[in-house]
């Protein structure tokens, strides 16, 4: 789940209570906060796992961050693209499809990876592991009718390729 995925300010149409949300504010700040406390943050995200995702941005080319949750499935590390089950995919899932090359910040650690996107069963397998560990996934589905993206971020070795690859 990424901070992106918590700005939502209501249903279309109808008045909110509230002052407008500005996700990117929001964001900027868990940014910060993660950056600060060795990848922990509080409030909604207290006790969470999280990281922080640097994708090269489809049309601009500038980066792009984004703290999401993550679960780690068979010694690998999965982020989902539910954005609360919401119509559409995230920006940061259209730009891994146009450049898989990402960076990746766990606690006080960055390295390089390469996002994959699992298919049909492949992802259907993954998701039921991610749903096991985090079960607010399925609820996102739900509310959907896309196939909500599983996506695998694979370290990148000194050589370019994977590790063990």
């Amino acid at each position: 789940m990424s901070a992106e995925e918590n700005g939502e300010t209501g249903d279309a149409g109808q008045e909110s209570p509230r002052e407008e949300f500005d996700a990117g504010a929001f964001q900027r700040g868990v940014i910060a906060e993660f950056r600060a406390n060795e990848g922990k943050v509080g409030g909604m995200f207290e006790g969470a796992h999280l990281l922080l995702l640097t994708t090269t941005g489809a049309r601009s080319g500038e980066p792009r961050t984004n703290p999401l949750g993550k679960v780690e499935v068979e010694g690998r590390t999965v982020v989902v693209g539910s954005m609360f089950g919401a119509p559409k995919h995230p920006d940061w899932f259209h730009n891994i499809r146009k450049n898989p090359k990402v960076t990746v910040e766990v606690g006080t650690e960055t390295y390089e990876a390469v996002a994959t996107v699992p298919q049909g069963p492949e992802r259907d397998r993954l998701f039921e592991k991610v749903v096991e560990v985090a079960p607010g996934y399925a609820e996102y589905q739900a509310k959907t009718t896309r196939v909500i993206p599983v996506v695998v971020l694979e370290r990148v070795g000194h050589g370019g390729a994977p590790e063990g690859a």
